[in-house]
């Protein structure tokens, strides 16, 4: 396989040029190009345009998805070998191909990949290859002429027609940057034979410690032999079989299988299927694949005392609670983003405790990077099909091409231990609900319900399909809470409920649900012309694209922030205001879902996926952690809620309510120590309780309080009864914040090695500390005086820390060793 990525050019074309069109486009209009790539990527690096994301500059870059672009590469070939293929893994979207001025191909779906037999056409010596990308939005406009403009939420209705990815025509978190261009590698392979595919369904049995491997291949070309061999995490060889290549399957079983865990469960070990075909002495093609040993259902049980069904997962006959976060395309330029980016990604939520990573529908079947490091990480995936937001057509061309696509989607990504689901959708069964369609009008009903799950029964036979997200069976509203998952928006869209409401939206399985915060103020200034750095500006405004074509975020934030607290007029004030709020509201959502897991045949809410784990450009937004991959409050307060022990504490009238979740496969006796504190620090009550919880289970505990007529703040100490080691800690204030005087308390910082301690001789709310290159393993604490928090650093160590509190301005800190 040899990558053809060096060398390209791109130029402006005529609209419909063909070949001899295109080779008479002038030398001087020519410019460097990458690939893989985009036109925006190559104007963008040639200088001929500004920075898409700074400043409103996306607006003036409109005009590069409307126009056709041309791309053009030489190469050079020497000996020809038996068999020769151009490969295209990616072409977005509409795209004609010439080899030597011979139409090789035309593409609509930039998920399909393409090979073609070129064994014929290509020539010892120099060889052109020539595509011409056309606007994929001109396009699809002509078909939406035909078959008629369609309901949908997010940009333009014609993307509804088009198998590109949807974020590209603008989402309400996201610019509408309507790429075009090569944007996964082209490659010529060239060879005497190949394996097309290798699929390996496993059985495990998980008591006897033994699995078995149906292998199936499909080889082209020359060819006698099959060698198949499983090699462990180790590299050793534990099982394999040779067969005749023209009956390339067989059946390998493993004893002693060491088998794959989620994250927080076991661990991780994969093993490697490696094919090689053989043919006159020796080996002629080689394909290998990454596998994890386990067993993994979708149950959907009755929930005890209450009506509907649960939906939750079990993996090896162990039930867990998914606690993780929606997925988009970590950039608006595809090509941008790296392997290493991608697992550093999965790196950030496999560190705030997630276990799962629901891929969206209105983005990309993500680069193998992304899934491989879900593999290592024991990060399960929702993976969508990429449909959202819309009333999407089903006409005969339509589904044709939907069919090449899931087969392509699947074939890939079936191997993969981490993929826990197929979904059809997002969001289009609540779409045609919200529009008033009837169901049995609803004629995209025949991709989900039919094909899709056709395609998934004969392609991944063992993996659990999911018509949509939200989706509730028997045709019942997808907001029912009882059965299906649910997406639970009532706090920031719909009634805007406060965020300490989040209780009562609760669902068997919260698939989204969101709060909004700015950017980290670096990376918001970066993008914000020096005129424009205030919290009302017109640029800080564009950069928050909430509301479906009326943008409406800096009004709900607004009423986010007046409802909570007192905010100052910096940009720096409305930034830490804006991520107090998302992160309090994720320390209740994650809270709130997570304490109804209850117990074995009571498991009430199965799991939460947040909106949204990332950004994919500098912009007030849902997401935890900021495009520059800086992480927000919010994913400190997430990785608390889902740490494999973690606790909640409310208060209320006369009493407080204490919750301690376990998700470890381990029985625990906690002793649960409650302090109550007045805002001056002075002890007000306190209370300890020894309290059994069992593995992977949450109890809860009423404690009686004397009457408070003064505001306070609980906070929760749970140890392990036997060791007395701190095992997670809560705090609940009276609240909203605003009406109290929550400054002037002393904060103490100290260096001790490679951590602070900290301590205050006041309650503290909402620490947040900041150093250039240094990774605080816990942040956004609350403090109460006689607990000094001890927090372990990564990275270099600071001489000046940053930090700022409610109602304490953000100040430097200098730090000796020692001090």
């Amino acid at each position: 396989m040899i990558d053809l990525h060096e060398g390209w050019q791109l130029a402006e074309a005529p609209l419909g040029a063909d070949a001899a069109a295109l080779a008479a486009i002038p030398a001087a209009n020519w410019l460097p190009a990458a690939v893989p790539g985009s036109a925006h990527s190559a104007l963008l690096a040639a200088g001929r345009v500004p920075d898409p994301f700074y400043g409103r500059n996306e607006a003036q870059l409109q005009w590069i998805g409307e126009r056709t672009w041309a791309w053009r590469l030489d190469f050079e070939v020497g000996e020809l070998a038996a068999r020769e293929e151009l490969v295209f893994e990616g072409l977005d979207t509409c795209c004609s191909v010439w080899l030597n001025g011979e139409l090789l191909l035309q593409t609509d779906n930039m998920f399909v990949p393409h090979r073609v037999d070129v064994r014929d056409r290509l020539r010892p010596g120099r060889n052109q290859l020539l595509l011409r990308f056309d606007p994929a939005l001109a396009r699809a406009r002509e078909v939406e002429a035909v078959h008629g403009k369609r309901q949908l939420w997010n940009g333009d209705s014609a993307r509804l027609h088009v198998r590109k990815a949807q974020y590209h025509f603008g989402w309400d978190w996201g610019p509408a940057l309507i790429t075009s261009g090569p944007w996964r590698p082209v490659r010529r392979w060239s060879g005497a034979a190949r394996v097309v595919d290798l699929h390996c369904q496993t059985e495990v049995d998980v008591a006897a410690r033994r699995a078995t491997l149906k292998v199936q291949a499909q080889i082209e070309g020359a060819g006698e032999q099959l060698q198949l061999e499983l090699l462990d995490a180790q590299g050793r060889s534990v099982a394999s079989q040779t067969v005749a290549a023209a009956t390339p399957h067989t059946t390998l079983d493993v004893a002693d299988a060491q088998l794959w865990w989620p994250r927080g469960l076991g661990e991780q070990p994969l093993y490697t299927l490696v094919a090689r075909v053989l043919g006159g002495g020796r080996g002629l093609a080689q394909q290998s694949l990454r596998v994890g040993l386990r067993t993994l259902r979708l149950l959907q049980q009755p929930v005890q005392g209450e009506a509907g069904s649960s939906f939750h997962f079990e993996v090896n006959g162990q039930e867990l609670f998914a606690g993780g976060a929606n997925w988009i395309p970590d950039d608006s330029l595809l090509e941008r983003i790296t392997p290493a980016r991608y697992r550093e990604r999965v790196a950030q939520a496999a560190g705030a405790n997630m276990n799962m990573l629901r891929v969206w529908g209105g983005g990309i079947y993500e680069h193998e990077a992304f899934y491989e490091a879900c593999d290592e990480l024991g990060v399960l995936v929702w993976q969508d099909f990429m449909f959202a937001c819309g009333l999407y057509p089903a006409n005969e061309a339509f589904q044709a091409s939907v069919r090449a696509e899931a087969e392509a989607a699947v074939k890939r990504l079936r191997h993969h231990a981490c993929l826990a689901l197929w979904c059809g959708n997002n969001e289009d069964y609540m779409l045609a609900e919200s529009a008033g369609v009837a169901f049995e009008q609803f004629e995209a009903r025949a991709i989900y319900e039919k094909l899709l799950p056709d395609v998934c029964a004969a392609l991944d036979p063992g993996r659990t399909y999911w018509p949509g997200s939200p989706y509730t069976p028997g045709g019942v509203k997808s907001s029912d809470a009882t059965i299906g998952d649910r997406h639970s928006w009532e706090v920031w869209h719909q009634q805007m409920l406060p965020y300490q409401r989040y209780g009562e939206v609760q669902a068997r399985f919260v698939s989204e649900f969101g709060m909004q915060s700015h950017p980290s103020l670096a990376l918001f200034e970066s993008v914000l012309p020096e005129d424009e750095r205030f919290p009302e500006s017109q640029t800080v405004q564009w950069h928050n694209k909430a509301g479906s074509g009326n943008p409406d975020g800096h009004r709900r934030l607004a009423v986010y922030l007046a409802d909570n607290l007192r905010v100052g007029p910096t940009l720096a004030d409305h930034v830490y205001a804006t991520q107090f709020v998302q992160a309090e509201a994720m320390r209740v959502a994650y809270q709130d879902f997570r304490r109804r897991w209850q117990q074995p045949g009571a498991r009430a809410v199965g799991g939460a996926l947040v909106w949204q784990l990332n950004d994919c450009w500098p912009v007030t937004s849902w997401a935890l952690i900021d495009s520059a991959g800086v992480v927000k409050p919010a994913w400190h307060t997430v990785r608390r809620a889902l740490a494999p022990v973690a606790a909640a504490v409310r208060l209320e009238a006369g009493q407080a309510r204490l919750a301690v979740m376990n998700g470890g496969a381990q029985a625990l006796e906690v002793k649960l120590q409650l302090r109550v504190i007045s805002l001056d620090g002075r002890p007000l009550a306190e209370a300890a309780v020894t309290q059994p919880v069992g593995a992977s289970s949450s109890v809860e505990a009423v404690v009686a309080l004397p009457v408070l007529d003064q505001p306070c703040v609980a906070d929760l100490l749970v140890l392990d009864a036997a060791s007395g080691h701190e095992l997670a800690r809560d705090c609940a204030w009276t609240e909203p914040f605003k009406f109290y005087r929550l400054g002037g308390a002393q904060i103490d910082v100290k260096r001790e090695g490679q951590a602070l301690l900290i301590g205050a001789d006041k309650p503290v709310k909402g620490l947040w500390l900041q150093a250039p290159g240094v990774v605080f393993a816990d942040n956004f604490i609350d403090l109460v005086p006689g607990a000094p928090r001890r927090v372990e650093l990564t990275g270099s160590l600071p001489t000046t820390l940053q930090i700022v509190a409610v109602d304490h301005a953000a100040r430097g800190v200098s730090l000796h060793r020692g001090d």
